[in-house]
């Protein structure tokens, strides 16, 4: 990286000019230099000088800055204006003119620095301070999928005094830091490089897989399949960054059966992989329950069915055999459009660690309402195998590996 990191510098110049111009200033002494975009829409910029102003922030979303100030609401002026933000900040990227970002912003501005950011790899450095990051507030909006740091600005960013200038200087030191000392993208994890999908109720089967992928030549990635996981293993999918996959975890799947799930994705999950043409290999672990929060903040209409206690905020809701077959025909009709190799192994024998006989969330009955909707909805060309074992056994997650280590290897003479 540069000994003189250079950093996108994005804030509404129209009401955080004086504060915009200070850390671009402590970004200098630090040693980098600092390209500022002003996302504003409303007012007049002032305080500081931009580098890409409003209007060619603006323009550079398809739309002059009078037509996004009369979109009608606050909220459509911003999502206009975001479009312009990122395409500004993803076109630096491209050009290599910014090795990281930072954005100073309110309730908007830091929406607007957000879907800039989520424009740059992950392993670049991003980060965002904002009085929006605190409290009860969901960070979906701020995070995404990506690895942008939200600070919480303690204060209102209006004016310089002792505590914003402390807030200032350290956020000013973390993304030049980050920039010139460690900020590598990750645009490409390696041509071997596997993504492996997990839960906690999955977890004994991946960590026993490792060694084996290892052993094999292969770069395991492991994601946290909660919601964010699988999409942000399959943006870097589309960034060309994973060259095979092992879903061993469906639960986002499972989640997105119930209005409530928690961990519920979009229409894309699990489509993402076929369409690139990549090795996967796809198992249903913790396709048995759907997430939700504290066990006595469960909606009534839950309450009847059975639950896993997993810690004080997170309870595991079982699904009924109706939703489990629905599911099954959900996991096969996504898999049907891939375009490269995909094996199929069911376990028999339980999807997590709860589900096993005697556990709280044990339902033979559901889960063969799964494994024989799936079986029968799958097209012919996809492999499907029924093992004898629970998803956690040693010796399935052996048979995994094993068959991933081959598809992968036949995929590769292809």
């Amino acid at each position: 990286m540069s000994d003189s990191p250079r950093i996108a510098l994005i804030a509404t110049l129209d009401t955080k000019g004086d504060e915009t111009a200070y850390v671009r200033d402590r970004i200098v002494a630090l040693g980098g230099e600092a390209i500022v975009i002003d996302s504003g829409i409303l007012g007049e910029a002032a305080g500081c000088e931009a580098g890409v102003s409003r209007a060619e922030v603006a323009r550079a979303g398809g739309r002059e800055l009078d037509e996004v100030r009369s979109a009608g609401s606050r909220g459509a002026a911003v999502e206009q204006m975001q479009e312009g933000v990122r395409a500004v900040l993803e076109a630096l990227w491209a050009e290599r003119r910014v090795d990281g970002a930072l954005c100073l912003g309110g309730a908007e501005g830091a929406l607007l620095g957000a879907a800039a950011m989520a424009a740059l790899p992950v392993g670049v450095p991003k980060l965002i301070v904002s009085p929006s990051a605190s409290g009860r507030r969901p960070f979906g909006p701020f995070v995404g999928e990506g690895d942008t740091l939200v600070m919480h600005s303690v204060i209102d960013i209006l004016g310089i005094n002792p505590i914003s200038r402390a807030i200032f200087d350290n956020a000013a030191a973390a993304v030049v830091g980050m920039a010139r000392d460690a900020g590598r993208p990750a645009e490409a994890l390696g041509e071997r490089c596997v993504a492996i999908t997990m839960l906690g109720h999955t977890t004994p089967a991946v960590m026993h897989m490792l060694p084996a992928l290892e052993a094999g030549g292969h770069q395991p990635v492991v994601f946290h399949a909660n919601g964010v996981g699988g999409p942000a293993m399959e943006r870097l999918i589309e960034a060309e960054a994973i060259s095979g996959v092992i879903d061993f975890t469906l639960s986002e799947l499972a989640n997105a059966m119930h209005p409530t799930g928690i961990h519920a994705t979009g229409p894309r999950r699990l489509t993402v992989a076929g369409e690139h043409g990549l090795p996967q290999v796809v198992v249903p672990g913790c396709v048995d329950f759907f997430n939700q929060g504290a066990r006595e903040e469960l909606p009534e209409n839950l309450r009847s069915r059975k639950q896993y206690f997993h810690n004080p905020v997170a309870t595991l809701v079982r699904l009924t055999a109706e939703e489990e077959a629905e599911l099954g025909r959900i996991v096969a009709e996504r898999l049907a459009g891939a375009r490269g190799p995909v094996q199929v192994i069911c376990p028999t024998g339980g999807f997590s660690l709860a589900d096993v006989p005697g556990g709280d969330l044990w339902d033979p009955e559901a889960d063969a309402a799964f494994i024989d909707s799936l079986r029968d909805s799958l097209p012919s060309h996809i492999a499907f195998e029924e093992v004898d074992a629970h998803v956690d056994d040693p010796e399935f997650a052996d048979l995994v590996a094993e068959r991933y280590l081959t598809i992968a290897k036949e995929a590769s003479h292809v």
